[in-house]
Order: structure tokens, then sequence, then C-alpha cells
């Protein structure tokens, strides 16, 4: 008898379908075909044993088992599930009516339980789109897939309650998983700092402020103390919720990553690796056929924290190109391709000079060969991808005797909205949602420049040799000035503090 049930596999952020046909017939022997990997083949034992734990026999005939499209190669254990109700319906042990009417996958333990798996919200999502009953997942992984109700979503704890379903006897409500009724976490990041907690630092406040405001890449350049990582993780707290559909696409890649930390939630991502991390780790990948997002892509619609940015692998920062301009990252390998989006906020800190202390008046030890040399990973390409080029300068120490505060980053979140709100009336139509996200057709639409601001902008072009990327991006990030001010028109001024920000291309770094 042949029995067909539907599962399905990750292929990037979307989930296909993956028909798990089983037929048993006279013979012996037990095949499993499909391009599984080892873990799909592994599933035969784990299955068998948690068949005969919960009281199924194991049909003294031979089994085939294949996973359909033959060739896309399988990889993980969610195939134990499907497997063992495929078996159970082609040797008619039960009558499992509904077999074909949801998609399901599920790791099964060998006394039945069910363990969880990454991508369960994907495989939610397939069964909507196709437009089957719902989705039967393990109970563990079932409520992110829930939380958006893209599908009806079922958690199973043990193989026992699948059969329940899948028999199509019981309503199963107590199985039924419905979203949360309220959020688990509020739609504002809770930042580890907040702006009235950072003792002046006005310029550098301001810079951040412009950078939340458009979607802006950031770099923090200052001596060790002066406040960058704090700053960085304060912006975290002056970022907008994010829409119903970037928290979608967000929590999709955690939940293929298998850290479904996002799901039900508006709050954007905050990354922050380690300046030693790999490859792999930043920009996505993985051994053996398993692809996985990297920070790039888990930082999307949020912001990514490199630290120590100079310390990094000149290889790793150079690979930030193509996900800074294209907003998305390609990974290739011998048998597959696979695309992550990668939105996110680029915010660098990085010391000036191997000592820390260049431009801090006659502390720094370091040759000028020195402090070329530490900062020359940072390439121009690089550094004209990063709006906003800041100089965090220390603190004077009579500012920390006062014990003054400023303005708290709830005050800087009510603007940095509004300007968000701007841009996402302006940008309605055109598939983007801030400044940041332009492109040269979209700046000359949304950005023009009266006579006055395009003289001033060619002196400056001419003056410190900036590039046309150089030209494009100090545009973008006077529109975000403008909007932080509520003004229509891009100004003289707004194009002078702009400009000011672009310090790093100048000769010597400008420090």
């Amino acid at each position: 008898m042949l029995v067909r049930v539907t599962a399905a596999k990750c292929v990037g952020v979307d989930a296909v379908k993956v028909i798990v046909e089983a037929d048993i017939t006279s013979g012996i022997g037990v095949h499993i075909v499909g391009l599984p990997d080892i873990a799909v083949k592994e599933s035969l034992l784990r299955t068998f044993t948690a068949l005969e734990a919960l009281g199924f026999r194991i049909p003294g005939k031979k089994i085939v088992i294949n996973l359909a499209p033959a060739d896309l190669r399988k990889n993980g254990s969610g195939y134990d599930l499907p497997i063992a109700v495929a078996i159970i319906a082609a040797s008619s042990q039960r009558n499992l009516v509904r077999a074909g009417d949801f998609v399901i996958m599920g790791e099964l333990g060998l006394d039945g339980e069910l363990r969880a798996i990454p991508g369960g919200l994907p495989f939610a999502q397939l069964a909507g789109e196709e437009g089957l009953a719902g989705v039967i997942l393990p109970k563990d992984c079932a409520q992110e897939a829930a939380e958006f109700e893209v599908a009806r979503v079922y958690g199973a704890r043990t193989l026992m309650d699948v059969v329940r379903i899948l028999e199509g006897v019981e309503a199963c409500d107590d199985l039924l998983v419905r979203k949360e009724s309220g959020k688990r976490s509020g739609p504002f990041c809770r930042a580890d700092c907040d702006f009235a907690d950072i003792i002046g630092q006005e310029a550098a406040k301001r810079g951040a402020e412009i950078a939340a405001g458009g979607g802006h890449n950031l770099l923090l350049v200052g001596a060790p103390g002066s406040g960058k990582t704090s700053l960085a993780k304060a912006m975290a707290g002056i970022l907008p919720p994010m829409t119903r559909n970037e928290a979608l696409m967000t929590s999709k890649i955690h939940s293929i990553y298998g850290k479904p930390g996002f799901s039900g939630s508006l709050q954007r991502p905050f990354r922050s690796p380690h300046y030693s991390a790999s490859m792999p780790a930043i920009i996505g990948g993985g051994g053996g056929d398993s692809i996985l997002p990297g920070e790039v892509s888990l930082a999307h619609n949020g912001i990514l924290f490199l630290d120590e940015f100079g310390q990094m692998p000149r290889s790793v920062v150079e690979a930030l190109r193509g996900p800074l301009e294209d907003r998305r990252v390609t990974i290739s390998r011998l048998r597959s391709k696979l695309e992550y989006p990668a939105s996110f906020m680029l915010v660098a800190a990085s010391n000036p000079c191997p000592c820390g202390y260049w431009g801090e008046r006659d502390r720094c030890r370091c040759t000028p060969s020195q402090r070329i040399n530490y900062l020359s990973k940072l390439s121009g390409p690089i550094l004209d991808r990063i709006d906003l080029h800041v100089h965090v300068r220390t603190v004077d120490p009579s500012l920390t005797m006062t014990g003054k505060k400023t303005e708290s980053s709830e005050l800087v979140r009510k603007r940095v909205c509004r300007a968000r709100e701007i841009q996402q009336k302006r940008f309605g139509e055109s598939g983007i949602s801030t400044n940041a996200q332009m492109d040269n057709r979209l700046i000359e639409k949304f950005c023009p420049l009266n006579n006055d601001c395009k003289a001033v902008l060619l002196r400056l072009m001419q003056s410190s040799g900036l590039s046309m990327r150089s030209y494009f991006r100090i545009i973008k990030v006077s529109r975000t000035i403008a909007d932080l001010e509520g003004s229509e028109e891009i100004s003289v001024e707004h194009i002078l503090e702009a400009a000011s920000y672009r310090f790093m291309d100048k000769a010597e770094n400008g420090l």
C-alpha cells in the first residue's frame, strides 16, 4: 500500500514541500531514497524503536521510503515524524485518513516523544500557502509557528498525539496552538544603556540619532573608555518597532537558525558577535549540506554591532561589502546556492590606533606608520558604505563630577519614530521603508536639491576627493536630518552636517 505524507525543507528563508512516500510490499529490507543525509538515514533506527515502544509492529516486508523530489538533498532529524506516520498508514495499523492534509515535521525520541526542530515558522507558512489544513509540529516549537497566524498549528508531545489528529475522529482542540494573547516582550527594545546615562558625547549622540532615524550605517572611532560601546547599546533603545512583515521575516530567519527568539515580538534584533568570529559566523554558511544564516542575516531589520572593528580579520571586513550594498547575502556551495536577507544597520566601533589614544592630547605612543596600518583594514570601499563616521572623544572629567543627566532614550526615540513614519509614507509604493535603502533613482525622485545645495556639495566633493558613493550617501543622510527636523526640503545646513560625518574619507583618516 502506497501512502504519501507532506513534509518540508527550508531553502533559504522559505520552506518547500517534500513528499514522504512509503510503500510496503513482499520482500525483505528497508530502503530510504531521495538524497537523505546521515541524520535522515539514522531516522529509521529512531523511528522503528519509537514505533515498537508505542506498541506498533514493524512490518516484516520490504519497506521503501522515498523523499520527493529526489534531486533535493534532505537533511536534519525533522523527517522522523512523517516517516513514522507513513509507515503506520502504509501498514494499515491505524486508519490515518488525514495523513495528507497537514505538513508534518518533528524529531522522534526512542520512547515516541517529539523533540523540537528548527524551521517551524516557515513550515507553517508553507501549509498556509499550499491550502492544507495546517501543520503538526512538536509542542516545543509550535508556539513560534502560531504567533503570526499563517496556518492552523497543532503542537504534539508524542507520536500518539499525531495519530489522534490524523485519525480525524476527535477535534483535538487541546492540541491546537493559538497566538498568545499578550506579547512576550514589548514593541521597543530593552537597551542595556540609556542615552541619559551617557555623560557628555552630545555630538556622538547626535550622530547615533541620525543613524537610527534613517537606518544608516555608523562608525564610531575613539579612545578606550570614551563610550563607543555604550552608545551602540543605547541605540537599540531608540529604534521604532518592526512592522508585521518585518517581524515575520526576522522571525523566519531566527526560526531556521534554531533560535526562535523573535516570534510574536516587534523588537528589532541587536546582534553583537565577537571580533574574532569566523567568515561563516558573520556571513553565513556551515559544514556539509546545512547552510545557516550568519550574523548579517540574524540582524535583519535591526542592528549588527561590531566592536573592535579594526581588529577583525580583513577578509571578514571585506566580505561585508556585498551585504551592506545589496542588503542580502548569497552563499554558494558545490551543490547548492542560497540567498538570505541582510538589511541591517551596521554599527562599528574601533580605536584610532594600536594604543587607542591617537588624537587625545599627547597620549599616543604609536608611530605614523602604525596608525596608518591599524586602520588599513578599513578600505575605501568599506568606508564608502558607512554613512556616518563619528569621532567619540574622551569625556571631560569635570562633566563626570556634575552628574548632569541629558535627554533620555525615550525622548530621542520619539523623534526617530516620527522620522521613520515620514519615510514610510514617502516610500509607501517603493518597496522600502528608510532613507538608507534608497537607490540613485529614488534619491533623484525624493531628494531634490536647490542650486545652493548643489554648489555646496560640489565644492565638498572637489575639496575632499569624495567618491560618487559618498556623494549619494551624503544626500541620504541630509534627507534624514531634514526628516528629524520635520523639514520637507533639504537645506545647505543639512548638507553641511551630513558631510561633516565623512571625516574618515580624508587624508590620513582625518584624525
